[in-house]
């Protein structure tokens, strides 16, 4: 009997395959699980960083988020909790309902926004505060569903799309930079090198240099070896020569966190979720303050979010021919609601992380990376003391590094043609020197019109490039009209 030959096993991609498209996109489910992990270590330091942002001031009734007068490591360990659990919710939605690689998390500079120029208003309460997160997000959803949020980003240029980009590209590698104490306000100039003899230092450039010699040598997952290794030399340094966290008493400490090792498990305080009140501001401060406040806060969520996902597309080569990604609508949806979510759980308005090109340079292509990203900060409600093991100094280096990748991106700018270039250029320099990817936006946009109409082609700006720097040209003057109005 001639020897039967079996037949060759099945190549039928998984369920989760295909219901991600893994494959399709070019990429694979350790990819994902790669990027994912990388995007959750750059991103998580905000569970330390917003409590000690939004927990320790107090609202206009002498009160801090989560009652008393002062900040307990009670309360903060409330806020930390209900920063990780919302974060980790609404970015597993972004991986299941938008299938993109993104991250979200409580808005750094919203968030500060929210604690200094609102809740500490007179007699406005926290609940209050994250009353008027919560508007912002509807109304934005509102302009999603309605498709005008999408429109508005369609009309933008191609080019002063990838000026985007760029731009967030610098802004990350600054943040960085800063994040490791790399970088420093200088005296008589904006910025200087910092102290590079600290042991603090030695670990972001090892992390660095480490980066760098894998990415070249093709290594997968370089950058979350990268930051593995980089932590596992801190938690030696800090264990041996007992470090501690940076203050005037101690300035060659760890920028944010020492990374000591105190358990595994601990139980999460989620007592936050719920506490706002929709409509209180109105009741306590004058409408025409509470409109303006929203405003400002919509201004920088709605254009901030388009600059990260235009981002994180081109790197992970996801664009269309005009620059957009695949299910915008769906993208922009989820961060709108998100948005909703960060002011039901008390923890500031979320937002899309910049942070998520960094999981993209490591392979993630689709949304089962935000899925990683979204469960490991789950799992930081209960391993909080886990996550604190990773320091500013050993996640930072990603960052500078994905700047790099993103900086690349700057030949697809026509610089010769003036039109185009002087408002890309305003773009990208904005965007780092005011730590503000929505100022840099601003900036590109309302530039853009003003060459158009100097040059007299005024068919040539979209209506809705109109509309979005006549909300830019408000969006700036803020302040001015808040003073002419005794606000």
């Amino acid at each position: 009997m001639a020897n039967q030959t079996s037949a060759p096993p099945s190549s039928e991609p998984s369920a989760i395959d295909r219901f991600f498209r893994i494959t399709e996109r070019g990429s694979t489910i350790g990819a994902e699980v790669r990027g994912g992990l990388v995007t959750f270590f750059a991103m998580s330091y905000i569970i330390v960083l917003n409590p000690l942002i939004i927990g320790t001031v107090q609202d206009g009734t002498g009160q801090v988020l989560g009652g008393g007068a002062e900040a307990t490591p009670e309360t903060l360990g409330m806020v930390a909790a209900a920063t990780a659990f919302v974060a980790g919710l609404v970015t597993v939605s972004m991986g299941v309902f938008a299938n993109y690689p993104l991250g979200l998390a409580a808005g750094l500079g919203l968030n500060a926004v929210v604690a200094y120029s609102i809740a500490g208003l007179p007699d406005v309460t926290w609940a209050d505060a994250m009353g008027l997160i919560v508007i912002e997000g509807l109304v934005i959803l509102v302009l999603v569903l309605t498709g005008f949020r999408e429109a508005v980003f369609k009309a933008v240029p191609m080019e002063l799309k990838t000026a985007i980009s760029v731009g967030i590209g610098m802004f990350i590698a600054l943040v960085g930079f800063v994040n490791a104490g790399f970088v420093v306000p200088g005296e008589g100039t904006i910025v200087a090198l910092g102290n590079l003899g600290t042991w603090p230092i030695l670990v972001f450039v090892v992390g660095l240099v480490l980066t760098i010699v894998l990415f070249v040598r093709k290594v997968r997952g370089a950058m979350l070896v990268a930051i593995l290794t980089a932590t596992a030399l801190a938690v030696v340094l800090e264990n041996t020569l007992h470090i501690g966290v940076r203050s005037e008493d101690n300035p060659n400490g760890f920028n944010l966190n020492a990374p000591a090792f105190d358990g595994v498990v601990t139980v999460p305080d989620l007592g936050l979720l719920g506490q706002f009140s929709l409509l209180g501001s109105f009741e306590n401060i004058a409408a025409v303050t509470v409109v303006l406040l929203i405003f400002s806060l919509m201004i920088a969520d709605f254009f901030d979010t388009m600059g990260t996902m235009v981002a994180v597309g081109a790197e992970g080569k996801l664009l269309d021919a005009e620059g957009n990604p695949p299910r915008s609508r769906a993208i922009l949806a989820v961060d709108s609601l998100a948005a909703v979510a960060g002011g039901v759980g008390s923890t500031s308005s979320n937002t899309a992380y910049v942070e998520s090109t960094t999981g993209v340079g490591s392979g993630a292509r689709t949304g089962f990376a935000s899925v990683v990203t979204g469960v490991a900060f789950l799992l930081a409600t209960f391993l909080s003391p886990v996550v604190a093991l990773v320091p500013y100094e050993a996640a930072a280096p990603a960052l500078v590094f994905v700047g790099y990748l993103m900086m690349a991106q700057v030949a697809g700018i026509s610089w010769r043609n003036v039109e185009i270039a002087i408002p890309a250029f305003l773009t990208i320099v904005v965007m780092p020197f005011t730590y503000s990817i929505a100022d840099g936006i601003g900036a590109g946009f309302i530039a853009f019109v003003i060459i158009k109409l100097a040059l007299g082609k005024v068919r040539q700006i979209h209506p809705l490039m109109w509309i979005a720097s006549l909300a830019f040209l408000l969006y700036f003057t803020l302040g001015p009209i808040q003073e002419a109005l005794g606000l």
